[in-house]
């Protein structure tokens, strides 16, 4: 039931942000009423990174991942130690990718790895690069040392090419990072993979930089709890 408030608030907090954005950008659809224009839907939310992957984290997927690694024999977390769990692995992540270009974000107890295109992949190729590896690499061997945790990893797009093109292309990055840190032994079992196309996005669409923000595949950790 607490999951479920959490969600409710986040996803009506994230709702009306996207709803500010539709009424300040000022763009006029074909039948002359004030609308979003595909290019620039989303201007106003770049302060939202991980947000979304936040709100997503309440959902069925997430909680039966949690309720099985439980029974699989992982041990859940509760009160004060998952907090101090969080902090400990969140320090980790920050030491061992400062430089890499991925943004480390905490939002409660959940942390947030963004991980832009431009360092992660070529221009509409869904292969990782291999400069990248060592990278992944850190990610990989964290996740293994705090182990009581769901991984969610979600990729995204920008608006440029059809949305169907946007959401397999999202789909393919999404499980390329995954199959990396399933190589480095991170247990397939924690993972929950999401394609979201150009959903979400976390800056304008407009220019080629916020576009570049938009290419970006999140990996969420969630901790498993009691």
């Amino acid at each position: 039931m607490k999951a479920m408030m959490i969600k409710s608030v986040m996803t009506a907090s994230l709702v009306g942000v996207l709803a500010t954005g539709c009424a300040t950008t000022g763009y006029m659809g074909p039948d002359g009423q004030a609308g979003t224009s595909k290019t620039t839907k989303g201007a106003v939310i770049g302060g939202l990174v991980g947000a979304v992957a936040g709100v997503l984290t309440g959902d069925d997927a997430v909680e039966r991942r949690q309720r099985a690694l439980v029974g699989a024999g992982v041990g859940g977390l509760a009160g004060g130690a998952i907090g101090n769990y969080q902090d400990r692995q969140e320090r980790a992540l920050r030491d061992r990718l400062a430089g890499s270009g991925v943004q480390v974000v905490r939002d409660g107890d959940n942390i947030t790895l963004n991980m832009p295109g431009n360092v992660t992949f070529d221009h509409d190729q869904s292969n990782v690069k291999p400069q990248f590896y060592g990278t992944l690499g850190e990610v990989a061997s964290t996740l293994n040392e705090y182990n009581q945790t769901v991984i969610q990893v979600a990729g995204f797009t920008d608006s440029t090419g059809t949305d169907s093109y946007n959401q397999a292309l999202s789909e393919r990055r999404a499980n390329a990072v995954a199959s990396y840190l399933t190589s480095k032994g991170v247990a397939s079992n924690r993972m929950v993979i999401k394609g979201l196309g150009e959903s979400y996005p976390i800056a304008s669409n407009d220019s080629e930089a916020g576009r570049a923000q938009n290419r970006r595949v999140e990996i969420t950790i969630v901790p498993v709890t009691q």
